[in-house]
């Protein structure tokens, strides 16, 4: 501001009074725009950007063979032999333990008795019969005499076949005594020992269990229902287990069972997952993390999940207001207006990989937007974030 020489002469104490006014007047200014900066917010920003997404989803199982084999006893006794042990390969038909045969020998030989006894019957019974129709023709003997050695003789012919059959279970039961392996492949299990008692009721007694081949492995694993409708047949999984934790293995997705497992109110589906595993490094029974990849997209527009989640502070200031409802599949984010205002932005996301999410329109490549708000602390000197840690582009 200039004063013209005149007046400053004419009335030096108007003058000094002009300048103490302006002296003021900047000073609020000055000060207005101190408390404006202060209390200001400032935002930190992410941009936006081109790369590629994929959508995985995770769940837990257990490690299995595609095919395990119960081998059981059908008879009771004594466990004399064992004929294979803990990891051992076996082939099919294989003798792989005994069971004492003793008891079982003299029963067949007590029913092969009673058989004979009545063929030996069935003999008697037939040369009655023919001495009876020899008689009866001359009165010597009765039609009932006739009817009577051939109602014997019948009943004789049937107990036969009641002792065949006895035989056959006698000698079908010594053949159980020896046990062998039905299936090719690796014992996993062994559950009893020489000279254990089996006792043969109502369920069949487990002797070993046999993996038919654990070059081919199963995970069932439990995916939850919030999930289960983005797995399908046919979708690549890559897996950790806690032996090999350096180590990622991959299968592939070959079942979803529709049969729901219910517990403390959370619904699973067990989901199959194939594998090969030509080192046999992996075991029966070990608890797989699985990554099932249920989506990818290539050189899409993505934005970085922390905008998502912002929320502006009370003191922020709008270009307009923000939408108050929200269609299936919308976000809002923000970016930077004139003036520090905020201008919200409603754009349509897609897949996410818990990191970055793809946004399918709304948004322009290099695009900041704001993540966090930082807030001057006039105390410390320095910035402290409202927000996710701010990533400037």
């Amino acid at each position: 501001m200039t004063i013209p020489n005149s007046t400053i002469q004419d009335n030096p104490m108007k003058h000094a009074n002009i300048l103490n006014s302006v002296l003021a007047i900047l000073i609020l200014i000055a000060c207005s725009g101190c408390n404006l900066r202060s209390d200001a917010p400032v935002y930190g920003t992410v941009p936006t950007a081109r790369g590629s997404i994929e959508q995985h989803v995770t769940a837990s199982g257990t490690l299995s063979a595609v095919v395990s084999v119960d081998v059981g006893s059908q008879v009771s006794g004594l466990i004399s032999a064992l004929k294979v042990d803990f990891n051992s390969t076996v082939k099919k038909g294989q003798l792989i333990a005994q069971i004492d045969p003793s008891a079982y020998i003299a029963t067949l030989a007590q029913a092969e008795g009673d058989l004979a006894s009545a063929k030996a019957t069935v003999v008697l019974k037939k040369q009655n019969l023919e001495r009876t129709k020899i008689l009866a023709p001359q009165r010597a003997a009765s039609q009932l005499d006739l009817d009577q050695a051939n109602a014997d003789l019948a009943q004789a012919e049937a107990s036969v076949l009641v002792k065949q059959a006895v035989v056959e279970s006698a000698r079908t039961n010594l053949g159980y005594c020896k046990i062998t392996s039905p299936s090719d492949g690796i014992v996993i299990s062994r559950k009893v020992t020489v000279g254990q008692t089996l006792a043969a009721a109502m369920t069949t007694p487990v002797l070993f269990t046999i993996a038919q081949d654990i070059t081919k492995m199963n995970i069932s694993a439990s995916v939850s229902e919030a999930d289960i409708g983005q797995v399908k047949d046919g979708q690549p999984v890559e897996f950790t287990v806690d032996a090999f934790p350096e180590e990622t293995f991959k299968g592939i997705v070959t079942q979803v069972r529709q049969s729901p497992t219910t517990i403390q109110n959370v619904v699973t589906y067990e989901t199959i997952i194939t594998l090969d595993n030509p080192e046999r490094k992996l075991f029966p029974g070990m608890t797989a993390n699985v990554s099932i990849l249920v989506a990818g997209r290539k050189n899409i527009l993505k934005i970085p999940n922390a905008a998502l989640r912002y929320t502006p502070p009370e003191n922020a200031v709008f270009e307009h207001a923000p939408p108050a409802k929200l269609e299936r599949g919308q976000r809002l984010v923000y970016t930077l207006g004139t003036g520090g205002k905020l201008n919200p932005i409603v754009i349509k996301v897609g897949i996410t990989d818990g990191i970055d999410t793809e946004v399918i329109s709304g948004l322009a490549d290099a695009i900041s937007v704001i993540s966090s708000t930082l807030t001057n602390t006039a105390k410390s000197g320095g910035l402290t974030s409202s927000g996710p840690p701010p990533q400037n582009p």
